[in-house]
């Protein structure tokens, strides 16, 4: 059977920390700036990590399962 090729787009927005979490970055910092407060846009600088449902999913598009 051959290997199982790692989901491209996964690759690109999921980062697997040293005690196997999955991060990623969070939504609502790419426009529209002025409108939001300086404490939001810090809080939302923070990669999050992502709930254990979703984060089976995305290893095995990583090919980590």
């Amino acid at each position: 059977m051959p290997k199982m090729k790692t989901h491209s787009g996964s690759k690109k927005r999921f980062k697997v920390t040293g005690t196997g979490k999955i991060t990623h970055e969070q939504a609502n910092r790419r426009h529209l700036l002025e409108v939001k407060s300086s404490k939001r846009k810090r809080r939302l600088m923070a990669d999050d990590v992502l709930p254990k449902a979703d984060a089976k999913k995305v290893k095995r598009l990583l090919g980590m399962r």
